[in-house]
């Protein structure tokens, strides 16, 4: 078991980006197609967060054209270039997944304010 916690420590991040559950964010993600490698944003809001160590993961969700998509993220992927929080959010649960029933304004989270 030490084994699996050494190996599992040279891949977990030094900073972790700093975000709750209710915050809009913006994760930059690597994406290779082919030889060539580009970023993609994806922007949302954060409904649920799991895992710790090297398998903590973070769920994203927006509604695109009408659909809701939601992205599951792991925090330690080097695939996962930045997570920037555009909006802080004001929430009493810590998993979000009645927001998947909401549609329109009903699906936003109220806004925290932070001095």
């Amino acid at each position: 078991m030490d084994a699996l916690k050494t190996i599992a420590a040279g891949s977990v991040k030094e900073t972790t980006p700093e975000f709750s559950i209710g915050d809009t964010v913006r994760v930059s993600v690597n994406i290779r197609e082919g030889e060539r490698e580009r970023i993609q944003m994806f922007e949302g809001t954060v409904i649920a967060k799991r895992g710790s160590g090297v398998a903590e993961t973070f769920t994203v969700r927006r509604v695109a054209y009408g659909v809701g998509v939601e992205r599951v993220f792991p925090i330690h992927s080097p695939n996962v270039k930045d997570v920037k929080v555009i909006r802080y959010g004001k929430v009493r649960r810590s998993k979000l997944y009645y927001l998947r029933d909401r549609v329109g304004k009903a699906a936003k989270v109220k806004e925290q304010i932070r001095k």
